[in-house]
């Protein structure tokens, strides 16, 4: 992935001697929330732009997102020297719609949930003949965000577990894909949370795959409907799927905070949160935590303190 080497960070692979101590294991976090952009989306954005011709990109490119592909996708733009326009849901953290604005692509906020804001994108992009890059659904995506197990594993070759967030899928598929050639024995976990668990679901065939949609302060890995592409991979290379509470999240998101003095979003605190809550279940020595942003909303610490001390969810959907 030499294309992606004058693009993103090399991000630490870290370690808590404290939070080692918590779960029983050695637990090491790839700080994604601490690449370019905030979050790890940059990665298959920028992989996927470098593979497109003047041609595909002479009409501008569309996306939809809720907020971290959207930036990785404007700062892929701006360096190609396209025109970019996100479509983004009304739940979306205003960190984030202004960090994508500042990356010079026009964002569009439509929509009460990421489903609502991709078919808003996909109908614009049929009118216009714009390039869509989608988040997920995409194999130059997924080798995109491949590159952060290679990078893991160059950092810590005992690695046995590692534990992805999943949304849509792009991620977890690219890491497990990678992992399993590389070493075939590493466990990959995914983890989504409780309020959108459509992959978890028809991960474990249960007999009717979803429940309705609800709001989750994860709303980085929200996702109504699992990827055509990820789907088949997931189920074939990843070893479990968990799901996580709100609770839970925000749990790891005050951890994180409190012991490592990171700042992580809600996605970003999936991996940490199931490791937290399934500390004896998961079977590890040297686990793998994938941290992969942290684009959180200030103004949503409050009530983050307060789920994490066991009150309930505001109306997030």
């Amino acid at each position: 992935m030499e294309q992606l080497a004058k693009t993103v960070y090399r991000t630490p692979l870290t370690t808590s001697t404290f939070l080692n101590n918590l779960v029983g294991k050695n637990v090491f976090f790839k700080m994604e929330n601490q690449q370019k952009t905030g979050a790890f989306k940059i990665r298959g954005a920028s992989y996927k732009m470098s593979r497109l011709t003047e041609k595909e990109l002479q009409k501008g490119v569309i996306a939809a997102s809720a907020g971290n592909h959207a930036q990785g996708v404007a700062f892929a733009a701006s360096r190609r020297g396209v025109t970019a326009k996100i479509f983004m849901p009304e739940n979306t953290p205003e960190a984030k719609i202004k960090a994508t604005e500042n990356y010079g692509a026009k964002a569009v906020i439509t929509g009460a949930s990421f489903q609502e804001a991709y078919e808003a994108a996909r109908l614009e992009q049929k009118m216009t003949g714009s390039f869509f890059l989608h988040p997920f659904d995409d194999y130059d995506v997924m080798a995109g965000q491949a590159t952060i197990a290679i990078e893991m594993l160059k950092q810590q070759p005992f690695l046995d577990t590692l534990v992805v967030p999943v949304g849509g899928g792009g991620l977890i598929s690219g890491i497990a894909v990678a992992v399993k050639h590389l070493q075939p024995k590493i466990r990959v976990i995914g983890v989504q949370a409780e309020g959108a668990k459509v992959i978890h679901d028809h991960f474990h065939r249960l007999p009717s795959p979803g429940l309705p949609f609800m709001g989750t302060i994860a709303e980085g890995i929200a996702v109504k409907e699992p990827g055509i592409l990820t789907l088949p991979i997931i189920r074939h290379y990843v070893d479990d799927m968990i799901s996580v509470s709100e609770s839970d999240i925000a749990q790891a998101i005050v951890y994180m905070l409190e012991r490592k003095k990171n700042l992580v979003e809600g996605a970003g605190a999936a991996a940490f949160a199931a490791l937290l809550a399934n500390r004896s279940t998961i079977r590890s020595k040297n686990c793998g935590i994938i941290v992969s942003g942290g684009n959180m909303d200030l103004s949503r610490l409050g009530f983050i303190q307060q789920l994490a001390q066991g009150g309930s969810l505001p109306c997030l959907a």
